[in-house]
């Protein structure tokens, strides 16, 4: 912790220890209820013990990440969590936070109509999907003129979209680089209303970017590795097994 014990007459301060980073992760999930709301105190106490050990959320994912200096670490705090401050947890390899995008542009149309005796649900929704460059998640915008769909109905078509993005239309990951146009649509006099048109924007959001070749994204990370001469072929077999990029090699 970096503290230093002294008698209040002859204080003593010791040089400031550089903690080593992480070299292992775990995921960590609560097994009830109760151990949801004692783990973030339980991780900031762990955290604070032992200075080696770091948690973070990963909201990509929804899960609560516990690194440390490897398995035995991480195993000997998980245990520590029950024991001291009794939080039973499960733990889990952290799960690869995916993206999805699509590959070209697509349209799509689709009417949500519901009728239950009295005053019904109706929205009709005409969807354009492009991509975007790679540094942007989403931008909506509308063609709509004349009238066709009133200023509060788009902004629930938007609303409709950016619920959809975060499910994703392949395999359940947040979508990024794609941008929604509505281009036209209709409403009813009556039945109309912004939670129509919320769910029309959502469903013709997954209808138009199905069309559009979704693709995953995987994360990619730049990494350095130092190794003797002898074993480089070794390592650049096993990089290369890992469809890594090598950029550039030095040479002490």
């Amino acid at each position: 912790t970096n503290g230093t014990l002294c008698d209040q007459g002859h204080k003593v301060s010791i040089k400031k220890i550089d903690q080593p980073s992480p070299i292992t992760s775990l995921a960590v999930h609560p097994v009830s209820q109760s151990d949801v709301a004692k783990l973030t105190t339980a991780l900031n106490r762990l955290t604070a013990e032992d200075p080696t050990l770091r948690w973070n959320p990963e909201p990509a994912t929804r899960e609560m990440i516990l690194s440390g200096m490897g398995t035995a670490h991480l195993d000997i705090a998980v245990k520590k969590a029950q024991s001291k401050f009794g939080v039973n947890l499960t733990t889990s390899v952290p799960k690869v936070p995916f993206r999805e995008t699509i590959t070209k542009t697509s349209k799509a149309e689709y009417t949500h109509k519901k009728q239950t005796g009295g005053a019904g649900q109706y929205a009709r929704v005409f969807l354009r999907l492009e991509s975007l460059p790679d540094d942007e998640q989403f931008e909506f915008d509308s063609e709509v003129f004349g009238g066709s769909i009133s200023g509060p109905y788009i902004t629930a078509v938007q609303k409709g979209c950016r619920q959809a993005l975060e499910s994703g239309a392949l395999a359940g990951y947040p979508m990024t680089g794609v941008k929604a146009v509505v281009y036209d649509g209709k409403e009813h006099p009556v039945d109309s209303k912004e939670i129509a048109f919320q769910i029309a924007g959502r469903e013709c959001f997954k209808k138009a970017a199905l069309a559009a070749d979704p693709v995953l994204l995987e994360p990619v990370y730049e990494i350095t590795v130092s190794v003797p001469a002898e074993n480089m072929g070794d390592i650049m077999g096993d990089l290369n097994s890992r469809r890594a990029r090598v950029l550039g090699m030095d040479q002490d």
